[in-house]
C-alpha cells in the first residue's frame, strides 16, 4: 500500500501562485459612466424652445429610460451625480421634504452621489434622513468632523465594474457653508478638494482600485467665447490632481468636456437638460485605461416611453400635490425668463415682480432679492393636470398669454424662506449692494434683485467700490451714511447667507413665506407683465 504525499503548504501556496501568474490576463473593458450635473429633483421634464419648436426633455421618468437603454448596451455602467441632486427642487419633491427624490433616484439606479450647497439647506437632520432612504452610496473625502454630523458616509467607494475596479472619490464645494443658512452643516467643516482627493485615491489604490473618477461640485464658470478655454474651480482642481482618469463637475449649469491633465472633465448642463455618457477602455495586461470618450445625451421626452417605475414611485405625491398648487391664480402676458444665469448677472423681469411683492405686501421704502433664490421661469415646469391651461409647455394649449398655477410660484421660490422687515442704514445698503456686484464679470447668486430704487455700478473699479450711485424711487440719493430705511428681504439674506453679512446684526420682524407673498400679488393684480426698467444699471468700463 502507497502512501501519497502531501505537499507543505508554503510549497502549495507557491505552485498556486506560479499557476496564477500562468493565467493571461482578460481582455480590454469598456466600462460606461453616466452623469447628471445639479439635477435639484428636477422629476418632470423641462421644457425648451417656445411655440411650435418647444419639446420637453429630461425628468426622471424619461432620464430613467435612457439609463435603462444604455445599461442594455453596456452592463458594465456605473451612474453618478454629484450633489445638489435634491435642494432649491420644484414642488414636486420639495413640498414633501425631498423624500420623492430620493424614491426617483432609487428607481433610476443610481450608484453614487456626493453633497452640494443645497443638499444642506434643511440642515444635517434632514439630510440624514435622507441619506437613510438612498440605496445608493453617498461619498464626500473633503468633510471633517463627518462622523459627528452625518452617517452612512464614505470617503470613497470601490466599485466591481466588469471586473475591474472602479474608485469614485466624492468633493464638496468649499464655499458650500457661505451659500446656505449659517449653522446648516452643523460642525461639519470643508476642507481642500485637492488634498482630499489624493489622498483617498492613495487609500483607494492601496486597496487595489484600477480607475479612478472623481464626482465633485465644483463647476466651470466661463468658458472663451473665441477660444473655448474654459475656468473656474472644475478646472482648477482637474489641474491640481493627479491620477484620475475621469473627473465630473456639477454645479454651474456649464456643458464642459476636455482633457485636462491625466482627466477626462466632463460637466452637463443642469436639471437633466443634458447627461454625460463617458466610455472608459482599461486594459488588464497594461494595467491601466487606454481609451476615454464621452457623448452628451438630451433626453428627449418623446423618444422614449417613461419609466413605469418612476411614474410609480411618484404618482401618489403628484396627486397630493395637484389638490394643493394645481388652481389658477392669474396670467402672465409673456413668459418671465429664468435661467443662462440672468437672474445672476443683471436686473429680470421676475426679480423686479418679486421685490415689488415684498415691497408692496408691508409697505416699506425697499426691497431686495438674492437671484440664487430665484430657481425657475414663470410660468415654470410645474405640470398642472389641467391640460386646457394655456402653458409654454407642449401639451397644453399654445400661449401667450399663459395661465399662471400656484405650483409655479412655488417652483421660483422653493426653499421656504421667510421674509423679513427691517431698518438699515445708507452705509448697510451700500456694503450690500458692494457684495451684489463683487463677483462680477461672473455670475453669483449673490446678485441683488430690487424695489423702491436704484443704483449704477462700475465693474471696471476695484471689489468694495464699484457702487457709484443710489437712488430712492423719486430720485432722492440714498447716502453712506447713517439715515435709515425700510426694508423687506428673505430670512436667507438677513441671516448673513451669500455673505451679506451686515444683516447679521440680530434685527428684523419675521412676516410670512417669500412664496405666499408673491402668489397673493400675483392673484391681487389679475395680469402681469414682464418688463425691465432701469433699477439696475452698469456705468463706466466694462
Amino acid at each position: 500500500m502507497s502512501r501519497r504525499k502531501t505537499l507543505p503548504l508554503a510549497a502549495l501556496t507557491l505552485a498556486l501562485s506560479g499557476c496564477a501568474s500562468l493565467i493571461p490576463p482578460g481582455p480590454p473593458t469598456t466600462l460606461q459612466l453616466l452623469d447628471v450635473s445639479d439635477w435639484h429633483a428636477q422629476l418632470d421634464p423641462l421644457t425648451v424652445g417656445s411655440g411650435s419648436s418647444a419639446v420637453q426633455v429630461g425628468g426622471a421618468a424619461v432620464l430613467s429610460a435612457y439609463f435603462k437603454q444604455d445599461r442594455a448596451a453596456n452592463p458594465h455602467t456605473l451612474t453618478v451625480t454629484a450633489g445638489d441632486a435634491f435642494g432649491a427642487s420644484p414642488p414636486l419633491s420639495s413640498f414633501f421634504g425631498e423624500v420623492p427624490a430620493i424614491a426617483a433616484m432609487n428607481a433610476m439606479g443610481f450608484d453614487a452621489d456626493t453633497f452640494g450647497n443645497h443638499n444642506f439647506d434643511r440642515g444635517t437632520a434632514a439630510l440624514q434622513a435622507l441619506i437613510d432612504r438612498a440605496k445608493f452610496t453617498y461619498v464626500a473625502a473633503n468633510l471633517q468632523n463627518l462622523a459627528a454630523n452625518l452617517k452612512n458616509v464614505l470617503p470613497y467607494k470601490i466599485f466591481t465594474v466588469g471586473g475591474v475596479k472602479v474608485a469614485v472619490i466624492g468633493l464638496v464645494n468649499p464655499e458650500a457653508p457661505t451659500l446656505v443658512a449659517p449653522g446648516a452643516l452643523g460642525t461639519l467643516q470643508i476642507t481642500d478638494p485637492v488634498a482630499a482627493a489624493t489622498q483617498a485615491r492613495a487609500a483607494a489604490k492601496a486597496q487595489g482600485a484600477q480607475v479612478f473618477v472623481a464626482i465633485t461640485h465644483l463647476g466651470v464658470t466661463r468658458q472663451d467665447p473665441t477660444t473655448q478655454a474654459a475656468s473656474g474651480p472644475l478646472i482648477d482642481f482637474a489641474q491640481s490632481v493627479q491620477g484620475f482618469d475621469v473627473i465630473f463637475g456639477d454645479h454651474t449649469n456649464e456643458q464642459f468636456s476636455g482633457v485636462i491633465g491625466d482627466a477626462l472633465v466632463v460637466e452637463n448642463l443642469s436639471k437633466g437638460a443634458t447627461y454625460a455618457k463617458v466610455n472608459v477602455m482599461y486594459d488588464p495586461a497594461k494595467g491601466r485605461v487606454t481609451g476615454r470618450t464621452n457623448t452628451f445625451v438630451v433626453p428627449r421626452a418623446d423618444a422614449v416611453t417613461p419609466d413605469p417605475a418612476v411614474v410609480q414611485a411618484l404618482a401618489s405625491y403628484r396627486t397630493q400635490l395637484a389638490q394643493q398648487l394645481d388652481r389658477k391664480i392669474g396670467v402672465a402676458t409673456d413668459l418671465f425668463p429664468r435661467g443662462n444665469n440672468i437672474e445672476r448677472l443683471g436686473e429680470v423681469a421676475l426679480g423686479d415682480l418679486i421685490a415689488d411683492a415684498f415691497r408692496a405686501r408691508y409697505g416699506t421704502q425697499l426691497a431686495i432679492q438674492n437671484g440664487g433664490s430665484i430657481r425657475s421661469s414663470l410660468p415654470s415646469s410645474y405640470a398642472p393636470q389641467d391640460k386646457s391651461l394655456r402653458r409654454p409647455a407642449p401639451g397644453y394649449q399654445p400661449g401667450p398669454p399663459y395661465d399662471i398655477v400656484a405650483g409655479d410660484v412655488y417652483s421660483v421660490l422653493p426653499f421656504g424662506n421667510t421674509v423679513v422687515t427691517r431698518t438699515v442704514t445708507g452705509s448697510q445698503l451700500y456694503a450690500a449692494l458692494e457684495n451684489s456686484v463683487s463677483a462680477l464679470p461672473a455670475a453669483s447668486g449673490r446678485f441683488l434683485q430690487i424695489s423702491g430704487f436704484s443704483f449704477t455700478y462700475d465693474v471696471s473699479r476695484p471689489v468694495g467700490s464699484r457702487v457709484v450711485s443710489v437712488t430712492l424711487e423719486g430720485g432722492t440719493s440714498i447716502l453712506k451714511d447713517a439715515a435709515t430705511y425700510t426694508l423687506a428681504l428673505s430670512d436667507f439674506t438677513n441671516s448673513g447667507g451669500d455673505e451679506y453679512t451686515m444683516f447679521a446684526d440680530g434685527q428684523g420682524t419675521t412676516r410670512e413665506l417669500d412664496a405666499q407673498v408673491v402668489l397673493e400679488y400675483i392673484q391681487q393684480l389679475g395680469t402681469v407683465t414682464p418688463t425691465v426698467g432701469q433699477r439696475i444699471r452698469a456705468v463706466g468700463g466694462t
